[in-house]
């Protein structure tokens, strides 16, 4: 399968594509990259160099990959941080274009918005793009917890509130959500919590959460590197909820192994393994 990707991109470290095209490839799949910016390193290191790209370059190479004709061969779109709203109306004009010449095609949005100790730490208007524009044409969503309260408007400190948020998204016409780092006040300190909602061709919804363990400090990167497999897995078949085990239980296995290293980016090479062949899985249960 061939996926469209539009992320940041960074020299050194994994983060953006540097965490989400070569899982991607592992599983076995066409990536288009096309970076919204790169820089030397992801800022969370303490200085960085490089530039966002205009929105203007964006869509020239958008209309390059359309001149070939491959649009029609685009099994889905992928995006992430986008830099600013006029490169995430860029994407938005892509995604049209792809699913007007795939209907098939999927668009997983990873709305990179802010987090929870940090709020929201991208431009306010491409937050409100996110919110206001974007979502309706998104058929998968993968926000974390501070993410999914910000585009709702609600406060999510239970599983009623999680609920209630997840529904709200879906009646934004949003079919399927995976809430990254999904952890409540029932959650172990031990453990971590990936949750996802998928609406169902008869409109039933369906809940499930993955606990893995929880590993000391911050991985830059981990969220792009999940997106990319959930998405990847979907586009090999699998079933929504198995995606989300073997997603979940690949990013668990990668983040051990970058701890292990003593990396503060997830080592998506030097742990390759782990997409292909965890070393524990995981698996789902209802909510």
């Amino acid at each position: 399968m061939s996926i469209l990707s539009f992320q940041s991109h960074v020299a050194f470290g994994h983060v953006g594509h540097a965490a989400a095209v070569f899982p991607l490839q592992r599983l076995g799949h066409e990536v288009w990259p096309v970076h919204v910016l790169q820089f030397s390193n992801h800022p969370g290191h303490g200085r960085h160099r490089g530039m966002v790209f205009p929105a203007e370059h964006i869509a020239e190479i958008v209309e390059g990959i359309g001149d070939l004709g491959m649009l029609t061969q685009c099994h889905a779109v992928l995006s992430g941080y986008l830099g600013n709203a006029g490169i995430a109306q860029v994407v938005l004009d892509a995604v049209r274009r792809v699913k007007a010449a795939n209907a098939d095609a999927l668009y997983l949005c990873d709305p990179v918005i802010g987090d929870i100790g940090k709020g929201v730490y991208v431009q306010p208007e491409l937050a409100a793009f996110f919110r206001d524009i974007a979502l309706a044409s998104a058929d998968i969503l993968t926000p974390n917890l501070f993410e999914l309260g910000w585009l709702t408007g609600q406060s999510i400190a239970d599983e009623a509130g999680l609920v209630a948020a997840l529904d709200s998204i879906h009646a934004r016409g949003v079919g399927m959500i995976l809430v990254t780092s999904a952890d409540l006040y029932t959650t172990p300190a031990a453990a971590t919590d990936l949750v996802l909602s998928s609406r169902g061709k008869a409109g039933e919804i369906s809940r499930h959460r993955l606990r893995t363990p929880r590993m000391a400090g911050q991985f830059s990167g981990a969220g792009d590197t999940l997106a990319a497999l959930f998405l990847g897995h979907l586009l090999a078949g699998i079933p929504p909820v198995q995606a989300l085990e073997k997603a979940g239980s690949s990013l668990a296995d990668l983040i051990a192994r970058s701890a292990e290293a003593g990396s503060r980016d997830v080592l998506t090479i030097a742990g390759q393994e782990a997409f292909m062949a965890p070393r524990r899985g995981f698996e789902a249960s209802w909510i």
